[in-house]
């Protein structure tokens, strides 16, 4: 059914939720899991540090987050494939679900109800944008 499943996800415990439910679509499926996070560089202002190692923490955390999120799945025997890019959250996660071909995109709901709504959230753009399937699970407290 979906050969392909991509999660975005960020380092909020809402977020884990996503990740677990496509661990469990994936698993059911059988199909392919990928585990996508965005970011936006933001270099040391620390003028004491040499200009070359101003940017030392950002990728390093980015790892980090990735392969503390491969663990959800990895409990349950699925390896996945762990992307990381630089932007907004929504339009990285849907331009990898074009380039991995994904059949479904699955993200939380955080960020969809009150202003953020009506102003636009990383799950209402991917919902609205995203050239597949969407699933938005409830990741509320």
């Amino acid at each position: 059914m979906f050969d392909v499943v991509l999660v975005g996800a960020d380092d909020s415990r809402t977020a884990r939720r996503a990740v677990e439910a496509a661990v469990c679509l994936a698993e059911i499926s059988k199909g392919e899991l990928h585990i996508v996070t965005a970011f936006e560089r933001h270099p040391h202002t620390d003028v004491s540090l040499p200009e070359e190692f101003r940017h030392l923490g950002d990728d390093g955390s980015i790892d980090a987050l990735l392969q503390s999120l491969s663990f959800i799945a990895k409990e349950r025997g699925i390896e996945p494939i762990l992307h990381s890019g630089r932007g907004n959250p929504d339009d990285v996660i849907i331009k990898k679900a074009e380039e991995v071909h994904a059949d479904i995109v699955v993200v939380g709901n955080r960020g969809m109800s009150g202003v953020r709504r009506v102003l636009g959230s990383v799950p209402n753009s991917v919902a609205h944008h995203a050239h597949c399937s969407v699933m938005v699970v409830d990741t509320t407290d």
